[in-house]
């Protein structure tokens, strides 16, 4: 290593700058601690672990909160449910107005209102490197080339309904929000010199109303491996397998997939064992629970083999096809889509924001689509209806209908939500 790479190089943090950092497990040290969080300054930085891949829930198993000039409060929101559970609601009330700083605000946000936390503003550190530019927007990345500090993140995927928590990854959480009040003055600094401050605070606005999709109906079809199924019985025997799975992760508590894997359900629907004795036989039929639990998969089994009205191979769904198929079915939707993902790389490149921050893929594939909407105005106002900021719209509308006004005219029969084979 030379002598300048020496000097460049990231001071390692392997503990918090602040020195007051306390673990909150009763509802009488939350209220000490939201008091001494009132009496510091600026924004709020929050931050919260779940256990995902471990628990069925996505639920927070511990919560980080920190402002300048005042204590880390490392809160146990389980313990202190059980004993107070109109603890979070005077929280909720304390903190409410304070803007919070987090980082991938749509990870957290979910978890947080199911304690009734919920924002008034945000600032959001890894959406504002997106529109900076950077290209790693970790915090862990960020923090490095911002802030020249070296952030241990070796407790990212750990299971945090873990009780006692280990004091390394105690550690480990009270970093994040230890870095994120000065990370974040730093990106509004840099917005503002970028003049991109506008921008963020549109989208920053826009995470308010977040909500995660509802989920899919037939989420079963997401199984790995399902493609290698060949006939409708065999769908029926991974559906009700994968829905038995499902039932009794929640029951438990435990990630599905830690009950028995994907490929388990598939390898049953493919064998279909006809004893008790045969299943259990299967070593390719594994997973934790896929013994101790054995009763409950041969019952599902025998279900989806009993099942009158098994599920068909390809469903029909409303909305536009897949667009993968739209160069061999649909030329014109996709010499449009064309058109506008070279637009979408132009402006990305001019901007240096990535493509799917300047304007949601969806909204784009959902325009060309739209085969008669050409003239700016009206590409404005479908984008600015399918949800798209201002911002953006100032960004993508004259280019948008520069390329699609070079495009031959075409009819409205693609302009109505269409059935299709979805693929």
């Amino acid at each position: 290593m030379s002598e300048d790479e020496h000097l460049s190089a990231p001071s390692p943090l392997n503990k918090p700058r602040c020195a007051d950092v306390r673990l909150v497990n009763t509802a009488a040290e939350l209220e000490i601690g939201t008091k001494d969080l009132l009496a510091g300054d600026g924004p709020l930085a929050i931050d919260a672990e779940r256990a995902s891949g471990f628990k069925y829930s996505q639920r927070a198993y511990l919560i980080q909160l920190h402002r300048r000039n005042s204590p880390i409060l490392l809160i146990d929101p389980i313990a202190i449910g059980v004993e107070d559970p109109a603890a979070f609601s005077r929280l909720a009330t304390a903190i409410n107005g304070i803007p919070w700083i987090l980082h991938a605000a749509t990870q957290d946000i979910p978890c947080l209102a199911e304690l009734g936390l919920r924002p008034t503003k945000i600032i959001d550190t890894e959406l504002a490197g997106r529109l900076l530019g950077l290209d790693r927007v970790g915090l862990g990345s960020m923090v490095q080339e911002l802030m020249s500090l070296a952030l241990a993140k070796e407790h990212s995927a750990a299971d945090w309904s873990t009780r006692p928590l280990p004091e390394t990854w105690l550690n480990y959480a009270a970093l994040d929000v230890d870095v994120l009040p000065e990370l974040a003055e730093r990106l509004l600094g840099e917005l503002t010199r970028a003049d991109k401050l506008e921008w963020a605070e549109q989208e920053f606005n826009h995470l308010l109303s977040f909500a995660p999709k509802a989920a899919k109906v037939d989420k079963w079809r997401g199984a790995s491996g399902l493609n290698t199924i060949r006939d409708e019985r065999g769908f029926a025997v991974v559906k009700s397998v994968w829905q038995a799975r499902e039932e009794l992760g929640k029951r438990l508590d435990v990630s599905p997939g830690r009950l028995i894997p994907d490929s388990s359900l598939i390898e049953l629907a493919i064998s279909r064992p006809k004893t008790k004795g045969e299943m259990s036989a299967n070593k390719k039929f594994a997973g934790r629970a896929s013994r101790s639990y054995l009763d409950t998969w041969w019952a599902a089994l025998n279900e989806g083999l009993k099942d009158p009205k098994p599920p068909e191979m390809r469903i029909k769904s409303e909305g536009i096809p897949n667009h993968r198929v739209w160069a061999h079915k649909h030329p014109e939707a996709d010499a449009r889509l064309q058109a506008l993902k070279a637009a979408m790389t132009k402006l990305s490149g001019e901007y240096s924001v990535p493509t799917e921050n300047i304007l949601t893929p969806d909204y784009m594939r959902q325009l060309a689509w739209n085969l008669e909407i050409k003239y700016e105005d009206e590409v404005q106002e479908f984008l600015r209806n399918c949800g798209a900021r201002g911002w953006q719209l100032d960004l993508v509308s004259a280019e948008f209908s520069a390329c699609l006004t070079d495009q031959p005219i075409a009819g409205s029969q693609n302009s109505q939500a269409v059935e299709h084979e979805e693929l």
